[in-house]
């Protein structure tokens, strides 16, 4: 089996130096080269084509965000963020970079780890991300496909929708952004998101998220009623299940459904069990199956159901998934879920949009 080519992207010569000591022990790595910043990883990602590149965010020349950003749009390559970032505006980099399609996240060590354990997750998180298949990041592509939505009329007939949900993982920062960008100002329907991310790097998504579109997005809170958040965005906080019950939303720190906690099939059951027809529902890219079953039971409910086709997703699983158990009425590119989720109150995008 060829071994897996990697490409070290760190300023810190300390840290460089240890990660390029861990990828050595490892037979079945090659490491390909090292880079101090963002400009010699883009070169070096050029001449060497490696199968995975290791990306600090916080780099000099240019930053680990700006690198991300070329070598997705020029030499797409998977990237896995090593990051010892944990206040707000470093995290809101790491957020940039899994928008601009990095493919995950991993802590830095901090020296408090049993010894090995950490060693042992990012080898096995390298080996994993360098098996995806990334894409040319579509998000420059996605205004021409949003215009040529307007001339086309909507797949989605129009009914009374109380909620939408969004289930996304690997990937989904990016796709979720894109999905709330393709909504017009007018659209007043509560959005409920959850979101796999890694801890401790989820603690500020609510807040980034908040930041990239018009519409105001909060954490869930315990008790609280969905439509109170009319034309707004709640996303599940890490580390609990969110569901939907009587029309409020409820935090649980129930059983983890496939290693996941908050779950999308979790959040997507109690909605089909709450609303019924009156519910819509995305299931964009991600690993693993979680959110397929619950999206099935969206539309055995009478619900609408959407998932991520495979051209626009950077990993096709849960969306997959989904479109083999017949769960998805429809599957479409990312440009289109939110134009098409717009149908359903019968708004179209405007041209400003």
């Amino acid at each position: 089996m060829p071994k897996v080519r990697v490409l070290v992207v760190e300023d810190s010569q300390t840290v460089r130096a240890r990660l390029v000591e861990i990828l050595s022990s490892d037979p079945g790595i090659e490491l390909v080269g090292e880079a101090g910043d963002g400009k010699e990883a883009i070169a070096l990602c050029q001449q060497y084509r490696p199968d995975l590149i290791t990306m600090d965010m916080m780099l000099p020349v240019m930053t680990g965000v700006a690198a991300t950003e070329y070598i997705m749009a020029h030499c797409p390559t998977p990237i896995l963020v090593v990051s010892a970032s944990t206040n707000r505006g470093e995290l809101f980099k790491i957020y940039d970079a899994l928008a601009a399609g990095a493919v995950d996240v991993l802590e830095k060590p901090n020296g408090h780890e049993v010894a090995g354990d950490w060693e042992r997750r990012f080898l096995s998180t390298v080996k994993l991300v360098a098996r995806i298949r990334v894409i040319t990041h579509p998000r420059a592509r996605l205004a021409e496909l949003r215009a040529r939505l307007l001339d086309t009329p909507p797949a989605l007939a129009v009914q009374t929708c109380a909620v939408v949900a969004i289930g996304a993982s690997t990937g989904g920062p990016g796709a979720i952004v894109d999905v709330l960008r393709g909504l017009p100002p007018q659209f007043r329907i509560p959005v409920l998101v959850v979101l796999h991310i890694n801890e401790p790097f989820g603690t500020a998504f609510a807040d980034w998220l908040d930041g990239q579109t018009p519409r105001r997005v909060a954490y869930a809170k315990d008790g609280v009623s969905v439509a109170s958040f009319t034309g707004r965005v709640v996303v599940a906080p890490g580390g609990c299940h969110m569901i939907v019950r009587a029309g409020r939303l409820h935090l649980t720190d129930g059983a983890e459904r496939y290693s996941c906690r908050p779950s999308v099939d979790v959040l997507f059951e109690s909605i089909a069990a709450d609303y019924g027809p009156s519910a819509a529902a995305c299931l964009l890219t991600g690993m693993g199956r979680d959110g397929a079953l619950g999206l099935l039971k969206i539309r055995e409910a009478g619900g609408t159901t959407v998932a991520q086709d495979e051209s626009t997703s950077v990993i096709y699983g849960m969306p997959r998934e989904a479109a083999l158990l017949g769960a998805a009425q429809q599957i479409l590119r990312i440009g289109e879920i939110g134009p098409r989720l717009a149908a359903l109150q019968g708004l179209a995008m405007e041209t400003t949009q």
